[in-house]
């Protein structure tokens, strides 16, 4: 497994991945020293977070290979359909996968996402809109949302 720490808009991120396509991206809570050279297998998912922050990529072309449950898989999948600028209701979520009853489970599964952006768990809100949990932090869903936003908030000061 290769690994490197890139600086982006919303902290350090950590990418982990090999040959057989990328397992972890997430975002850290510390300051780390940024890696020199990037391993060749993580170069095409740094330049594709880059144009992510730099509003030119809406989607992302990359080879995944996250550890986890068959369930959470089919989770994440799902996540990975959700439009870019769009956002989806924890309910709603849990109805396409064919069992509203599993809600929790796919509220989990989404808060077990390793790959922070790429798989878009940022996109699913609470059923009134609310911001309900994230990872990594609700400043940075609410930031993300922003980011993916067709009508720009402008700051008045």
């Amino acid at each position: 497994m290769e690994s490197c720490i890139i600086k982006t808009p919303l902290g350090f991120t950590k990418i982990i991945g090999d040959e057989d396509g990328i397992t972890s991206v997430s975002v850290l809570n510390s300051e780390e020293k940024v890696t020199d050279i990037i391993p060749p297998e993580l170069e095409e998912c740094v330049i594709q977070l880059q144009e992510y922050f730099e509003g030119v990529r809406k989607q992302f072309s990359l080879k995944l290979n996250p550890e986890g449950t068959d369930f959470q898989k089919k989770v994440w999948k799902k996540l990975e359909q959700i439009p870019y600028g769009k956002t989806i209701s924890y309910l709603n979520l849990s109805k396409q996968l064919g069992d509203v009853n599993a809600i929790r489970a796919v509220a989990n599964a989404n808060g077990k996402n390793p790959l922070w952006i790429i798989v878009p768990c940022h996109r699913v809100i609470g059923s009134d809109g609310s911001l309900t949990g994230y990872a990594g932090g609700l400043h940075r869903k609410q930031w993300l949302l922003d980011h993916e936003s067709p009508n720009k908030q402008q700051k008045l000061f």
